[in-house]
């Protein structure tokens, strides 16, 4: 199970109903946030979610809409008493970003990894996440996210005991290790079926319309993507500071084939954005606009 929160849904600035940029989800205890801009440890607090377990923060760029509240973020993470190390990825310049915010919160009780990415796309695993960063098309370098749980096959009961693996090293096969007893060596290929379908959610804002978007979206269960603009006579503005409108963001997610579309990172001008909805779901049937708070439970599929 993979619990997701829309923290903020505002791009450029914040507004008194909507907070800037993030996304925090939680999985097996261990959280991870992407972006954390101004304001969004009070959307946390709101959420009713924990700063302590946020184990990774993943950043898309280093806008101030998207990084502003990461000084904050690391003070109430250090009164919350984590003592555990903190990871941060994003582009190249993460190390430099990350030291000039840090004049204002010099003083942690954890220590901080940053990890810059060096790649158009690049895998990170960690606290059971599969991170998958991919670059996108903004006016800086810019990279969206898909977070996947895997999920490992079957425990194959009726092949472990013909085999003979003796029952205590059961457990172990099941959590990947290798056993070796009495000159017998005991793999986990030997005792676990195909793996079975996981959970996979992608995330992207500040972008124009991009292949490696589409390939890394392709059969996610939630797709979060910005619709920086509903109206559609602000195309041309869309492609002028590289953002996406509302049917473009549908087209990513019907060309991905997800199951579900939210759309976040609304221009501060955007109101009553939901009267521009029934156009999108033209495009994509099961299109939701994004909110401060908005929460989902994704889980495993049921097996047949």
């Amino acid at each position: 199970m993979l619990d997701v929160c829309l923290l903020g849904t505002a791009g450029m600035m914040p507004l008194p109903y909507r907070y800037l940029t993030s996304l925090m989800t939680r999985y097996n205890g261990s959280s991870l946030m992407v972006d954390c801009g101004e304001g969004t440890q009070i959307a946390v607090k709101k959420a009713g979610w924990s700063f302590h377990p946020i184990d990774i923060i993943c950043f898309t760029h280093y806008h101030a809409d998207h990084i502003s509240g990461l000084p904050g973020m690391l003070l109430t993470m250090g009164n919350a008493e984590r003592k555990e190390p903190l990871t941060l990825i994003g582009p190249k310049g993460l190390k430099r970003v990350v030291s000039a915010l840090r004049v204002i919160a010099p003083e942690l009780p954890f220590e901080i990894e940053c990890i810059e990415i060096q790649e158009p796309e690049q895998v990170f695993e960690m606290h059971g996440y599969k991170i998958t960063a991919f670059m996108v098309k903004h006016n800086v370098p810019c990279y969206g996210y898909t977070i996947e749980i895997r999920r490992q096959g079957r425990f194959l009961v009726e092949q472990a005991m013909q085999k003979g693996i003796p029952k205590n090293y059961w457990g172990i096969l099941q959590k990947g290790d290798t056993v070796e007893y009495e000159g017998h060596k005991y793999t986990p290929d030997m005792v676990m079926g195909t793996p079975r379908k996981g959970i996979k959610l992608t995330y992207c804002t500040d972008t124009r319309p991009a292949e490696l978007l589409v390939k890394n979206a392709i059969g996610s269960d939630l797709l979060i993507c910005e619709g920086m603009y509903a109206e559609p006579e602000k195309l041309a503005k869309a492609k002028q500071y590289k953002h996406m409108t509302f049917y473009e963001a549908a087209q990513v997610a019907k060309a991905a084939q997800v199951k579900e579309l939210w759309l976040t990172h609304f221009s501060p001008s955007l109101i009553r954005a939901e009267d521009y909805m029934p156009k999108v779901r033209e495009i994509f049937q099961n299109s939701h606009l994004g909110k401060d708070g908005k929460m989902i439970e994704m889980n495993f599929e049921q097996d047949e």
